[in-house]
């Protein structure tokens, strides 16, 4: 163990914060750190949008489900997917772009890795944060409120900020459930969602007093008896990107 790996076996989503704004030394070192990133062949294909306008961030709030803490965090970040500079650099060179379904993933797994590094930047800072998939609730109206030109989409957000909450941790899959050696090995897959099934179990009944009795897979069946989000791949064509 060190010191790195210990701040990311610390990591809990923040739900609520203290009334305090990032400085801008803080906002530099997350966005350097977010900038260095692994990135597809040098592509850095993702913008981040920093929002620092109490209405906007209330307004993102409102489209992401109504989440008070979108507006209360002392910065909101949007993680965008982001194919357009590609595309105006093809263009000084008279070339042609082609955007595929490839193109595409290359994009979002861009943005992801760059958030993750700016994740834990800000806990390195003492600060917490918040993933918000659920800026893709509505994800034409996040375009037209940041103004995202085609062949850019929002991934998700940010809520960044000084905590004012110590939640528990929430415990994770066996490792056994989620490790293959050299083949993906069903029958440890399986142990392992029987395993962390009794661990949420007792997780639950211990957070709540008893109130919540529920299983990890109870909720995956849950979650997936019908398609989650599915206006966003209609979204993703009319913004311009081909998956194809």
């Amino acid at each position: 163990m060190n010191a790195v790996i210990e701040l990311l076996q610390r990591h809990r989503s923040i739900r609520k914060f203290q009334p305090v704004p990032l400085t801008p030394e803080q906002i530099q070192a997350i966005v350097g750190s977010a900038q260095m990133a692994s990135t597809s062949s040098n592509v850095q294909a993702y913008s981040l949008i920093a929002i620092s306008d109490e209405a906007t961030k209330r307004e993102l709030a409102r489209l992401a489900g109504n989440q008070a803490y979108v507006a209360d965090s002392g910065l909101f970040i949007v993680f965008c997917a982001d194919l357009h500079r590609i595309e105006e650099a093809s263009k000084r060179h008279q070339d042609t772009f082609h955007t595929n379904t490839e193109s595409f993933l290359v994009a979002t797994i861009d943005a992801a890795l760059a958030a993750q590094n700016a994740a834990v930047a800000a806990e390195s800072l003492g600060l917490g944060i918040c993933y918000i998939g659920a800026i893709r609730n509505n994800p034409e109206e996040v375009s037209q409120l940041l103004k995202l030109p085609q062949l850019v989409y929002p991934v998700f957000g940010m809520c960044i900020g000084t905590p004012d909450q110590e939640p528990s941790y929430r415990p994770r899959l066996p490792q056994a459930g989620i490790l293959h050696w050299n083949a993906y090995e069903e029958t440890t897959m399986q142990q392992g969602i029987d395993e962390y099934d009794r661990t949420i179990h007792q997780y639950y009944l211990e957070r709540t007093q008893g109130q919540t009795v529920t299983t990890w897979s109870r909720g995956i069946a849950d979650k997936y008896q019908k398609p989650v989000r599915a206006h966003v791949k209609t979204f993703l064509e009319a913004r311009g990107f081909k998956l194809e």
